[in-house]
């Protein structure tokens, strides 16, 4: 977050070379060839109270906050609990530092996808009714029994939550082995298959050892101004924490790992959303931390079951200036066609968010202005996802905005509290063009975005984006604008991890490439729609389709899948590539 005045710069930071080793609501438009000069007509409706989403966020002081835990706001989840088919929602909720009366205490709330635009609020039935200071949630099938489980982080104790499978949940934290009794402050998270055993592993970013009771006050000292006015301290001045990596022992089980692992010998940092990726292309999964006004992070994963920090060598833990920034939400996908993961990183206001390019060698690029991504100093950032609003084939980038200080409104500041979301469109070229004002009042409106996720949630084809606004009821973005092909590719492991967490899909059509992963967290300490969606443009198949599976890195390749159908695949079900 803030760096406040004091602001540390680093000098320039050399990155080394170096080589890690290798339904029907939607008002449809028919496909529409785009020159990818302009772009197409963009139109984002919030349809959240039509859909049934009313819930407001809590999130401490909305007027003024006295402490840093009352600004980091909350992650939100797509995913589909029941096996349906159709993707349902979690909401993270805050509190307030007052509290509330008994059995008034704001919860999370969990919402059943109806199959029809709407969606209905099951939460007291499915037994998630968590209160207290709740921060980020990821999923993922860690006992392999083919129903999607939930890890929700908190200041003070984070729960693992037991999908049923009769439509609720159980808290099974203390019989993973996952409860502590002392309080830490977790944020983002991630299941992954660091080991490549078929099980999936967690691992869980902190952000700052908080004790209130010693924590100064607004206007108490440098780290506790911001451009004039008094403003909750931190995190500058406030102790930092490590990161967190628990192995799946196969028992319904967790073993703390993290410093045999290695995550946690590295320098007391504050950190948000854990981002996995296999960004060396070598077959296993590393990880990327945002992390705030500290250098962020890449663990490289060694293949046995350790990792090495290389963010400095890897060109990802400063920008292009050589200097740390306040890092809150980060995505990854290759938005270029090359076959290589790039990250977009948002960041405070009064600096730009931060596209890294993957050189292919093991080293990143900040290529934010030549992206065009430099101009947008305004905004204060969270969620950020990569996803193709127009299914031309070309990843888009989506932000939600929203400032920590209330005490900004009122001010002669170019910013305010609530502020408008962000889109950039692909041209196509390694170049984005904001088209935020002209993307409709969905994008436009006002508010304090925090976790932001992402779901064809109507399976229609085009993607909507779900954001956790503090303060607010959530916004539920729904594109009314153009549209082309697309295809939602659906995996399922057997020697693999049962949600395929960390499979790798490549599709070719038209001659264009495109590749994603699965993945757990990311965005910002939330959870997109494990269904990989790819737009496809002007193509009426696609010509191939190859998945690399997590366990082994077995591939298998599909040929000429007919266009706008959601494909189910099964590993082990297909023919390996040729």
């Amino acid at each position: 977050m803030p760096r406040a005045r004091n602001l540390v710069r680093f000098a320039c930071v050399c990155s080394a070379a170096f080589l890690l080793g290798t339904t029907a609501a939607r008002q449809k438009a028919g496909p529409r060839k785009t020159s990818g000069a302009e772009p197409p007509q963009v139109n984002f409706v919030d349809i959240a109270r039509k859909a049934g989403l009313t819930v407001k966020t809590e999130d401490g002081g909305e007027k003024a906050k006295k402490y840093i835990v009352e600004t980091t706001g909350s992650g939100a989840a797509f995913f589909d609990y029941d096996n349906d088919g159709w993707p349902d929602i979690f909401l993270v909720n805050g509190t307030t530092l007052e509290g509330f009366p008994k059995g008034q205490e704001p919860v999370s709330h969990l919402y059943h996808n109806n199959h029809d635009g709407t969606f209905t609020d099951v939460t007291q039935k499915a037994g998630l009714s968590l209160t207290g200071w709740g921060q980020g949630v990821c999923a993922g099938d860690y006992d392999n029994d083919g129903r999607t489980d939930l890890f929700v982080t908190y200041w003070g104790h984070s729960v693992l939550l037991h999908n049923n499978g009769d439509g609720t949940f159980s808290d099974v934290t203390k019989k993973a082995g996952l409860w502590r009794n002392d309080v830490h402050w977790e944020t983002g998270c991630a299941f992954v298959d660091y080991d490549r055993d078929g099980r999936v592993d967690l691992f869980v970013s902190q952000y700052v050892d908080l004790d209130l009771a010693n924590t100064p006050v607004p206007g108490s000292g440098n780290n506790c101004i911001w451009k004039g006015i008094p403003v909750m301290c931190g995190p500058r001045g406030l102790k930092g924490t490590h990161s967190e990596l628990f192995h799946n022992n196969g028992d319904g089980t967790f073993t703390d790992v993290s410093e045999k692992s290695g995550v946690a010998k590295t320098p007391a940092y504050y950190c948000f959303t854990a981002l996995t990726g296999d960004f060396d292309n070598d077959g296993w999964p590393d990880i990327f931390v945002s992390c705030d006004s500290t250098p962020s992070m890449l663990f490289h994963n060694n293949h046995d079951g350790t990792f090495k920090e290389i963010g400095v060598e890897a060109g990802l833990a400063f920008n292009g200036d050589g200097r740390e920034q306040a890092g809150m939400g980060a995505h990854a996908t290759d938005y270029d066609g090359d076959g290589w993961l790039d990250i977009i990183k948002t960041n405070f206001s009064d600096d730009t968010a931060t596209l890294y390019h993957n050189n292919s060698d093991g080293t990143f690029t900040d290529a934010t202005d030549e992206a065009g991504l430099g101009a947008n100093t305004q905004s204060l950032g969270w969620g950020t996802l990569f996803v193709d609003v127009d299914n031309d084939g070309w990843p888009d980038i989506f932000m939600a905005n929203g400032h920590v200080y209330p005490e900004v409104d009122g001010k002669d500041f170019s910013t305010s509290f609530r502020e408008r979301k962000t889109l950039y469109w692909n041209r196509r070229n390694g170049k984005f063009r904001d088209i935020s004002l002209a993307a409709g009042s969905g994008v436009t409106a006002l508010y304090n975005g925090h976790g932001v996720a992402a779901a064809d949630f109507d399976n229609d084809g085009a993607v909507e984006i779900l954001v956790n606004n503090s303060h607010d009821a959530p916004s539920l973005l729904k594109n009314y604008g153009e549209h082309q092909n697309w295809l939602l590719v659906k995996l399922t492991g057997t020697r693999s991890n049962r949600d395929a967490i960390g499979a790798r899909v490549t599709v070719r059509a038209n001659g264009h490439q495109q590749t994603q992963e699965v993945r757990s967290g990311g965005g910002y300490i939330s959870q997109t729609d494990f269904r990989l969606h790819f737009g496809l443009g002007e193509a009426s198949k696609a010509d191939v389709i190859e998945i690399r599976w997590p366990s082994g890195g077995a591939v298998e390749r599909r040929e000429n899948a007919p266009v706008n159908q959601i494909l189910r695949i099964k590993e082990g079900s297909g023919p390996a590539k040729r």
